[in-house]
């Protein structure tokens, strides 16, 4: 295993709400332009795990954790590490589309502009290469001024996505990128997942196992905040070690 194909290196990390223990001695290495799905029932630390990986759990009051999270090598949780700089590099999609109430073109734009890009001319080459990124530059074009809210959940979502890409992360978090979209929209944000390997690492949330089946490289199947096992999605859902996973992947619970 290469060290550089190693993009995150997370070793016994611990989480607590309070006194609840959500992240359990999580051991894991994420691979470079993978796509590694979380799997596993709700409640069970899978939203809670990515939300780690660019600290968006430092949001949460009760939330404390222990152990490392090595981004490239250097821990996350490092107090000389600024949150805004790795929350550049690690980009995070959410369940629900959450376009801002502005055009199109300042939902993509908004991210530059924050770090200082004003040239009009270069805000649209990025919104026009982070939108044909995200797949949807044909489709709004001749209507980046309109508001964002105009359009389908799914091309909302997409739009997310270009948000997500104008500021170049490296990395793509997704907590159920496709559960509030219809199957339609679904299969478009799954292919553009697909595409999106060849340039980013992506990890994905999924309450579906199909979806886990059809596009992931890895799958990690959390239980009650363990992490019960990782591996091959291949391996995850033909033979899995653990009779745990055989169980949830075959619908005894869940």
């Amino acid at each position: 295993m290469k060290t550089e194909a190693i993009v995150f290196d997370v070793k016994k990390l611990n989480l607590w709400y309070g006194e609840n223990h959500a992240l359990k001695d999580i051991e894991f290495k994420i691979m470079k332009n993978e796509i590694t799905a979380i799997i596993g029932p709700s409640g069970c630390g899978k939203s809670t795990f990515v939300k780690t990986l660019n600290r968006m759990t430092d949001n949460v009051s009760i939330a404390r954790t222990e152990g490392e999270v090595l981004y490239h090598g250097r821990n996350i949780f490092d107090e000389k590490l600024r949150v805004e700089e790795l929350r550049t590099k690690v980009g995070m999609v959410f369940q629900k589309p959450n376009p801002f109430p502005k055009s199109i073109f300042e939902n993509v734009v908004y991210g530059p502009r924050i770090h200082g890009i004003k040239d009009k001319k270069v805000l649209m080459e990025i919104a026009e290469r982070s939108l044909k990124h995200a797949a949807l530059w044909d489709e709004v074009k001749d209507r980046l001024n309109d508001n964002a809210y105009g359009l389908s959940g799914g091309q909302q979502q997409r739009l997310c996505i270009a948000r997500c890409l104008a500021v170049e992360p490296e990395v793509i978090l997704m907590d159920e990128p496709t559960s509030a979209l219809d199957p339609i929209a679904t299969n478009k944000i799954e292919d553009l997942i697909e595409d999106l390997k060849k340039d980013y690492t992506i990890v994905i949330v999924t309450h579906s196992m199909q979806q886990a089946a059809r596009i992931s490289d890895k799958t990690a199947f959390f239980l009650m905040g363990d992490l019960i096992e990782v591996d091959s999605t291949d391996v995850i859902f033909t033979n899995p070690r653990d009779q745990k996973t055989e169980d949830y992947i075959t619908g005894r619970f869940g």
